[in-house]
């Protein structure tokens, strides 16, 4: 897995004035209201918020896998409002790397397997698609679980196999929704240790939806929507703990 970049410095995720509305029947419910978010290359932002926020449909967004009422939501340079859903659909299996709260691997499949489904959609060589299988499931630490079942895993060891699917394409953008919601606290933090490092060492971009402070802190930057509103972006105390020793 490659060290992500970002030519020029330009940010890889640009919201800029996005609302969002759903209709049911003659009713319109405002969901996002005036969305503005950028994040560059290498940040870990935690979106934090009360159910019914708007948190994950602002990652549905992101993904691309949803289009706003108005505004721009540009990612890895592409304006998602204005591409076609087939050309969303190819630029999502280049670009996104998605990570559930409920693992969504196919049970008949096992880990290898799981793993390997998205890389079905490109044109990588068999031989290249074990090869990004194998790293990737050794970058999550199961090497030794290649062929096994989700139903002879752990939740933990499964979260590990629906990252490794995730990065396996090596996309530009990681995003998560909740992925330590079903976890006990000692997988949750084993999941969140991985993410970490993913952010650190292979340098990617990471969007994570959580409830959870003590999740939301590993990440650089949090922000909170209130009511479809976001409240400014802000460095996290684990952050502004390592911006402190870094200049002392």
């Amino acid at each position: 897995m490659e060290q992500q970049t970002s030519a020029n410095g330009d940010p890889i995720v640009l919201v800029r004035d996005v609302y969002k509305e759903f209709h049911r029947d003659a009713i319109t419910i405002p969901v996002l209201m005036g969305i503005d978010l950028e994040l560059k290359a290498r940040d870990f932002l935690a979106l934090m918020g009360p159910s019914g926020s708007g948190k994950s449909t602002l990652l549905n967004l992101v993904a691309g896998l949803d289009r706003p009422t108005s505004g721009q939501v540009i990612v890895a340079g592409q304006d998602l409002g204005r591409t076609s859903e087939g050309e969303l659909a190819k630029w999502r299996s280049r670009h996104i790397g998605f990570i559930f709260q409920l693992y969504n691997l196919i049970p008949v499949l096992t880990a290898y397997e799981n793993v390997e489904l998205p890389l079905t959609l490109t044109r990588l060589s068999r031989r290249q698609r074990d090869e990004h299988v194998k790293a990737a499931l050794e970058v999550v630490g199961l090497s030794d679980r290649l062929h096994h079942y989700p139903r002879q895993l752990s939740g933990g060891q499964e979260q590990r196999v629906a990252i490794a699917r995730a990065i396996a394409t090596d996309p530009t953008l990681l995003v998560a929704d909740e992925p330590t919601g079903d976890l006990d606290a000692k997988s949750a933090g084993e999941i969140l240790d991985l993410m970490e490092r993913l952010n650190q060492e292979f340098e990617k971009t990471i969007i994570m939806v959580t409830h959870d402070p003590r999740a939301a802190q590993r990440a650089k930057r949090l922000a909170h929507l209130e009511k479809g509103v976001l409240v400014d972006a802000l460095p996290s105390q684990a952050e502004t703990t390592a911006r402190r020793e870094a200049s002392a």
